[in-house]
């Protein structure tokens, strides 16, 4: 199967320019063969969009979303953006799109809300970990922080995912200078690759975003002046650098496509059932898993013990 990741810079609260950026990648994929094509977490809207989350929001049958959903029409495509729930609930949320038709929108389950990420402040968690079946591969996806929680990309696992699709927002300093993301990244994403005998397609942004920014308010119509729920913004003292590197990791943990770091960047590549089958014949790891011990240590942990 061929598959595309789309590296983009998405421009803060701007829906309009990204989603027109985002439909001409699917149409220039879809011309060189993709079947599968990956944009980053957030791509239609960009990370640190603070109170304005709800203006930016779009719901499932929002012509917008119609929009770009016709435009996988021969292909599938996966990509980040804020989803507005018939509830008015609002979650940072990944549409799976395949041949022209929304197929479902996955919500992020772990919600960071530590230094400058104030997540919860805006979104509901979501509640399931979705499987899809795509050409001859099962498909999770996960989005950033999720991939944190080794307990997630487990339950990927048991049912049966063949690929996990990794989309995420990751600055150079957004954990501090004590904590190297881009290293941090790479382990832990060929780590489930290897471990799990799985493809890993992982999709991060580039770009910078910064507080005084004011693109995305003139977009919305909003004055330059501060809003008085201020205090609801994201405590972004600097501006943030998104690196890249976006990947495409094989079943034995390896990196076979790259993209390049800190500039917008598209990769496309060819990946094989057969190679995961081959990883399952000569590493075994998961072939004496037991998921009901798991549920049966967890329903004693969680429930008997005192």
């Amino acid at each position: 199967m061929r598959v595309a990741v789309c590296q983009t810079a998405p421009v803060l609260l701007d829906v309009d320019a990204n989603l027109e950026k985002v439909i001409a990648h699917i149409q220039q994929c879809k011309q060189k063969g993709a079947e599968l094509i990956v944009f980053p977490e957030l791509a239609l809207t960009g990370y640190f969009v603070g109170p304005e989350y709800h203006q930016v929001a779009l719901r499932m049958d929002s012509p917008k979303i119609k929009r770009l959903a016709a435009a996988t029409k021969g292909t599938a495509a996966i990509v980040g953006f804020i989803e507005e729930s018939q509830s008015m609930n609002f979650y940072n949320a990944a549409l799976v799109a395949v041949d022209g038709e929304i197929l479902f929108a996955y919500r992020k389950l772990n919600l960071p809300n530590y230094g400058v990420f104030e997540e919860r402040k805006f979104f509901a968690n979501g509640k399931h970990v979705r499987i899809f079946k795509f050409r001859e591969f099962n498909v999770s996806v996960f989005i950033c922080n999720d991939m944190w929680h080794p307990s997630l990309p487990y339950i990927g696992i048991t049912q049966k995912a063949d690929i996990f699709i990794t989309i995420f927002n990751s600055s150079q300093d957004g954990m501090g200078s004590e904590f190297n993301n881009i290293d941090s990244w790479e382990i832990i994403n060929k780590f489930y690759s290897r471990v799990f005998g799985i493809y890993n397609i992982c999709a991060n942004r580039v770009g910078e975003e910064r507080p005084e920014d004011k693109r995305a308010r003139a977009a919305i119509g909003k004055a330059k002046k501060k809003p008085k729920n201020d205090f609801m913004n994201p405590k972004i003292e600097k501006a943030y650098r998104f690196w890249g590197g976006s990947s495409i990791i094989n079943p034995f943990g390896q990196e076979i496509y790259k993209a390049k770091q800190y500039d917008e960047d598209v990769i496309i590549g060819e990946i094989s059932r057969d190679f995961v089958r081959r990883k399952k014949l000569l590493l075994p790891y998961l072939r004496n898993d037991d998921p009901y011990f798991t549920h049966r240590e967890l329903d004693r942990i969680l429930y008997h013990e005192r």
